[in-house]
């Protein structure tokens, strides 16, 4: 295998006819594409704009495919794993054909071979954006003793409580293109608004916890967000919502169910061990600038 033989196109049925099954052979680890191809599948695009065309890449071999990498209508170029000389070939091929994503999204390695060999190659300047760390469940270990109260899957009259409590959490974390986008009236387009919510509410039937989580594709879920009002958190309800929805998602076949977590955040890093999550990667973003002159 030459690590330049990268087959391109704007075709995801035929990507996913040659990419699914090696797609889900690692589902944990290749969950962020799972979910993101779904969405694309689905027709279900981000609502903050976006006007790239779809670009999907398989490198193969005779035994197979060996690495996958896809751009979103909104320029973000996700990668499985590659080496730093297949990360190098790839960033070469789609200069060359003009391609210029607007961030980059791999396990840590991955994104910073790339982002690197795409500065030397085009000037673009990378600006790390997100650090985390990706955790996969072991063996659930539901918190002993559980806050009181109960878990409840939110409905359709909790639509206004979930949109509000996602805009807190992006507020927490800083995700401005989403707060936007829900002030906007466009929840429905955001990274939440197709995935499913639960509540951990009080005896009296007060919601103090919540856990969102995705589809099942490819045997995976992943549970994203997880959110405690700031007056509300240091009473294990975090800890209780996360066992619900791992359960739920367990319960319902899923091989894999995976979360990602703040490095800079050790209580819920902590929070997610102490349930059975072992940590398996680290993942990094870096946006690019192309303020400088082009190098291709």
């Amino acid at each position: 295998m030459r690590a330049d033989d990268w087959h391109l196109t704007g075709d995801l049925d035929d990507f996913l006819t040659r990419a699914g099954d090696f797609l889900r052979s690692r589902p944990a680890l290749h969950n962020t594409a799972l979910t993101d191809l779904e969405k694309l599948r689905a027709g279900l695009t981000p609502a903050q704009g976006g006007t790239d065309a779809p670009l999907f890449g398989l490198l193969e071999t005779e035994g197979g495919p060996r690495a996958a990498c896809y751009r979103t209508p909104r320029g973000r170029l996700g990668l499985t794993p590659l080496s730093g000389e297949q990360a190098a070939a790839l960033a070469a091929r789609l200069a060359g054909l003009g391609h210029l994503p607007a961030q980059v999204i791999a396990d840590h390695e991955t994104a910073t071979a790339f982002a690197e060999a795409w500065r030397r190659r085009t000037g673009a300047a990378p600006v790390p954006f997100w650090r985390t760390h990706l955790y996969r469940l072991g063996t659930l270990t539901p918190p002993r003793p559980a806050p009181e109260g109960r878990g409840r899957v939110a409905g359709e009259g909790d639509h206004g409580h979930v949109v509000r409590w996602c805009r807190e959490f992006c507020v927490d974390v800083r995700e401005q293109a989403s707060i936007d986008a829900i002030d906007a009236g466009s929840f429905a387009g955001t990274r939440f608004g197709d995935k499913h919510f639960t509540f951990w509410e009080s005896p009296d039937g007060l919601p103090v916890s919540m856990a969102g989580s995705t589809t099942m594709v490819g045997g995976m879920v992943r549970v994203d967000p997880v959110y405690t009002p700031a007056a509300l958190r240091g009473r294990g309800y975090a800890g209780a919502v996360t066992a619900e929805v791992s359960s739920a998602a367990l319960a319902a076949g899923a091989t894999d169910v995976v979360l990602y977590a703040d490095p800079a955040n050790p209580t819920s890093n902590a929070l997610y061990q102490r349930l059975g999550y072992v940590r398996i990667a680290d993942f990094t973003g870096y946006a690019f600038s192309y303020d400088a002159p082009m190098g291709l």
